[in-house]
């Protein structure tokens, strides 16, 4: 009997997928950095039992329809925008994705993120190695406080609940706007709920970690950077085409808001000429949201979970279309 086949669209260490290499056939993408051409994607799609993408991989419904014996697409990343979940559903493809396992490595990086364009971190470091340090000043790269400000969260999911206890340590005051209540939020952190309006109105600091649906898509345009204070600074940690690019860039050369952190943009990667990274109130950083050595090895780990799950049989993990498990008959 054949071996089922599994297809990874990038290099990964041997040892992080030694789970997949003793069920399956495994192939693997050879470049770490360079991303899986489309035409060796469709061709390894018609062949695989298996795929394991990551978030810059586009699985349309052509990838799907080439891949006739496809059983499961399992996801480097929280969110899979990227994946055709619909479709995937339809044809009877389970899709899983990395929850949880990079909860607090995210909240880190975007904490990080909020303090180093708030202090002018990045902005500092390379005056320093420019040589242009010459003497003090009281004004000298003089940033803003963080501690005792208001904060607002655009999305209080797991990663948004990780950002607020982190903003406790603060003493920040808690603002959020979600779909819905969260009252563990409220009752763990002291959050606030209020309408989007309100919250660009009154925080010191926007954080955006909304996950990227129609609704959210452009959800911070030029509207929603005129209401906020002239002294905000505007923290992206989730998708990028949730901001109006644009619309952004005119906020920050017209004084409308003090300045932003993004780890995440409309296209990636950002063309180096793009007009956000010429302004020095922009700290820009290559979408590394999760990117401690750890949990990635942890998110690795789970992908080849569900993929040897649902290559046995059985139900993974982390399921995102709950669907596939009416489809297929499969109960927990």
């Amino acid at each position: 009997m054949n071996k089922p086949y599994v297809f990874i669209t990038r290099k990964l260490p041997d040892e992080a997928i030694k789970p997949l290499t003793t069920l399956a056939e495994v192939k693997m993408w050879p470049y770490e950095d360079v991303p899986v051409t489309r035409e060796v994607l469709l061709s390894e799609a018609k062949k695989a039992d298996a795929l394991f993408t990551m978030l810059s991989d586009r699985i349309d419904r052509e990838v799907m329809e080439a891949g006739e014996s496809l059983k499961v697409i399992a996801n480097l990343a929280v969110g899979f925008d990227n994946i055709d979940v619909s479709f995937a559903t339809e044809r009877g493809i389970a899709i899983c994705n990395t929850p949880d396992v990079l909860t607090d490595t995210t909240a880190d990086l975007t904490f990080a993120l909020l303090l180093a364009t708030a202090r002018r971190v990045v902005e500092a470091a390379e005056f320093v190695k420019a040589g242009e340090w010459k003497s003090w000043s009281p004004s000298l790269l003089a940033g803003h406080d963080v501690h005792h400000k208001t904060i607002g969260i655009v999305g209080m999911g797991k990663i948004g609940q990780a950002v607020a206890k982190r903003a406790t340590g603060f003493e920040m005051n808690i603002l959020y706007h979600n779909r819905s209540r969260n009252e563990e939020a409220e009752r763990k952190f002291g959050a606030t709920y209020c309408t989007f309006a309100e919250l660009l109105e009154k925080s010191d600091f926007v954080v955006c970690l909304t996950p990227l649906t129609n609704e959210t898509r452009w959800l911070f345009n030029r509207e929603a950077f005129q209401m906020m204070k002239r002294s905000a600074i505007f923290i992206n940690a989730a998708r990028g085409a949730v901001v109006d690019e644009e619309a952004l860039y005119d906020a920050l050369i017209n004084g409308e808001i003090a300045g932003a952190g993004l780890d995440v943009f409309e296209k990636e990667p950002i063309d180096r000429n793009h007009p956000l990274l010429a302004l020095n109130n922009v700290v820009a950083l290559p979408h590394i949201g999760s990117a401690s050595v750890e949990t990635r090895v942890k998110m690795m780990e789970l992908c080849c979970r569900n993929i040897v799950a649902v290559l046995k049989g059985e139900a993974p993990e982390t399921l995102v279309n709950q669907q596939w498990l009416e489809k297929t008959r499969r109960v927990l």
